[in-house]
């Protein structure tokens, strides 16, 4: 179900915004059902009875990650034209028509700002949506380019695991660069990957069979 708060006060918008604030929503992310109407009593003081509300953050993903994404480039002083698409439980998000400087922002060292941005864009999206959903953050291709260079990297240092004999021991690198030079390298006759150490320096090593 959607993630819902039900809260009183004196008045409706009183109400709704201490359920604004436990659910951490904004004003046009949810759905306001208005429970029990606000009344005075006798004399405005016997009998009088607070309002009740419900609180309802169901709103799209797709319009909440634009909202999420929108205020964070605003904040940051950066423009861009945004796409989102929903496959299954995944949402793409990827960032384009960016000024080259604003890119490498984003992008950070070997993509490190990428995937904090997209840690912190899943994070804040699961406070609103029903069930859980991922975000797949993209900036001009970025990811397919890394990609790329990973899988040319790992050939070159397959072959020189063989030719010196000696394990290599790659930089820290996050899961998903891990898994792509473990595909890459698993047919590989002459090596095996494995990796060590524990998260963010959990590092892949590549040795001889």
């Amino acid at each position: 179900m959607p993630k819902s708060n039900i809260q009183s006060a004196k008045t409706i918008e009183e109400a709704v915004k201490l359920a604004l604030a436990e659910l951490d929503a904004k004003r046009e992310e949810v759905t306001v059902n208005v429970l029990e109407e606000p009344s005075r009593g006798f004399l405005g003081l016997i009998g009088s009875k607070d309002a009740k509300v419900e609180v309802i953050a169901d709103k799209k993903s797709d319009y909440i990650l634009n909202n999420l994404i929108v205020e964070l480039l605003e904040a940051m002083n950066i423009k861009g034209d945004i796409k989102i698409e929903e496959e299954n439980n995944n949402l793409k998000l990827e960032i384009i028509n960016l000024d080259s400087k604003d890119e490498g922002i984003l992008i950070g060292k070997r993509g490190s700002t990428l995937d904090a941005i997209q840690y912190y864009l899943t994070i804040s999206l699961n406070k609103y949506v029903k069930g859980y959903k991922k975000v797949l953050l993209n900036i001009s291709n970025y990811r397919e380019k890394r990609e790329e260079t990973l899988k040319e990297l790992a050939k070159k240092l397959a072959n020189s695991v063989e030719r010196n004999r000696r394990p290599i021991k790659l930089e820290p690198m996050n899961a998903y660069e891990r898994k792509i030079i473990h595909s890459e390298l698993q047919s590989d006759q002459r090596v095996k990957t494995f990796s060590e150490g524990e998260e963010p320096n959990r590092r892949l090593v590549i040795s001889l069979k």
